[in-house]
């Protein structure tokens, strides 16, 4: 490799908060399901304990190796609303599980307490559902998603008006700390397989039994080749500078997910290309299209911005490894990017326009801190709103909404850590009430007749 290259990628880790944001160990439990709840919890214990024992010190050796920052080391499980059907029970018992052994193995998030209801569900899906609440109040690290709707199956409104009140109960029962319980849960529209995210990763079934997948993160890097390109460039040039960055970055998570399959002895997955921010000052996603030439991000010209930004980078992704995957391009989770904080702070930066945004970005409508008096209905009918975007654009959209409980409109909710802190912002009070309450289901589209 060229001394320059090395030197290049030694000051993105230095100077511009390149890392690798995670190593997801997914790990498939279908084989843990028994009639018997308690064996079942016993057969996913020993299996997450065994599989992902060497991971946080695989992580650590590479890191120290090779000089690359990783930030997190998190494990993802098949969705168990699929061992609940078969077992029965109270599904809090797998999430103390999973959390139990989550924690033994040093990791700092699980994902999977999940279920996908997008044409229906189950009498094992609605149990885990209902179960939400009380399970991420219980416990610390596990994390949980539901998919309520696809391009191929519409969307299922009768899980979207139970997620409204699901969400609600979330903040309810953590009111006391910080209305945690929310941030763990994610609403998906075309929830991905392979996702080593959080709050939304789940292995899927279609999934090795163990896989490594890798999510690399650069939005500080990406800016400064921005800002080093200078005003005078035009749109598709910016788009060229953005595409050669997202490469470079690129190769790396390609080298740790390699190290890390091959020490551990298991596949490797995929590389996530995600720009995803953090609350610290030069990690954020809005900084990049304010850099593009934006007064602020939420004004007048963002989602062309983000737009070419997110194709840019997928664009560069896929030149740089045959294993992108996942959700790869840019997030917008607003309490975890400090200039996405500043933009909701001044009133820019509103739902409706973050709304717009997830037409043509990764994810959706994340992270986002709402008025606790906010209505379980006018909840669903964001989610449902947000739920068609992904439906009829054939892309996976997503709902991470929080309502803070006892604040108010401009008051501030404090997370602390990677999920950061923002402002309570405003949500139309009109009543979608009747909507949220017809049930049944949204069709597909007519575009997903393509078999």
């Amino acid at each position: 490799m060229r001394s320059d290259y090395i030197l290049e990628t030694v000051r993105m880790i230095d100077e511009e908060c390149l890392d690798i944001r995670t190593i997801t160990m997914g790990i498939s439990l279908l084989d843990c399901a028994d009639a018997d709840i308690d064996r079942s919890c016993e057969k996913i214990y020993k299996k997450i304990t065994e599989k992902a024992k060497n991971l946080v010190k695989t992580a650590h050796d590479i890191s120290r190796e090779y000089g690359i920052p990783i930030i997190n080391q998190r494990i993802s499980v098949t969705p168990i609303s699929l061992l609940v059907s078969v077992s029965g029970g109270d599904p809090v018992k797998y999430a103390k599980t999973l959390d139990q052994a989550a924690k033994d193995v040093g990791v700092n998030f699980i994902g999977g307490f999940s279920a996908l209801v997008q044409k229906g569900m189950t009498p094992g899906d609605r149990a885990l559902i209902e179960s939400i609440p009380e399970a991420l109040a219980c416990t610390d690290i596990v994390c949980s998603s539901v998919n309520v709707g696809s391009t191929k199956a519409g969307i299922n409104m009768d899980a979207v008006a139970l997620m409204g009140k699901i969400v609600k109960q979330c903040s309810e029962l953590t009111k006391d700390n910080g209305c945690f319980g929310a941030s763990k849960l994610v609403v998906f529209c075309n929830a991905v397989e392979d996702n080593p995210f959080m709050a939304g990763a789940f292995h899927g079934i279609t999934e090795a039994d163990t896989v490594i997948h890798v999510g690399v993160s650069g939005p500080g890097v990406v800016r400064q080749a921005v800002r080093e390109a200078g005003a005078d460039k035009p749109m598709n040039e910016i788009a060229e500078v953005i595409k050669k960055t997202a490469f470079k970055v690129t190769r790396m998570g390609q080298l740790v997910g390699s190290l890390a399959a091959e020490r551990l002895h298991v596949p490797f997955g995929i590389v996530d290309l995600s720009l995803a921010p953090t609350p610290a000052v030069g990690d954020s996603v809005a900084r990049i299209l304010e850099e593009i030439g934006l007064e602020t991000c939420g004004g007048p010209g963002t989602t062309a911005c983000l737009a070419m930004l997110n194709d840019a980078v997928k664009k560069g992704g896929v030149m740089a490894s045959s294993s992108v995957g996942g959700l790869s391009g840019a997030f917008i989770p607003v309490s975890e990017d400090e200039g996405m904080i500043a933009a909701a702070a001044s009133g820019v930066l509103t739902i409706e326009k973050l709304e717009a945004m997830t037409a043509v970005c990764s994810v959706g409508l994340d992270m986002i801190i709402i008025p606790g008096d906010t209505s379980e209905e006018t909840i669903a009918a964001i989610i449902a709103d947000e739920a068609a975007i992904g439906m009829i654009n054939n892309k996976t959209t997503a709902c991470r909404l929080i309502p803070a409980i006892g604040k108010e409109i401009g008051e501030t909710l404090n997370f602390g850590g990677l999920l950061g802190y923002g402002p309570v912002m405003p949500v139309k009070n009109v009543k979608p009430d009747v909507m949220v309450h017809r049930g049944g289901r949204i069709p597909s589209p007519i575009h997903s007749l393509k078999n």
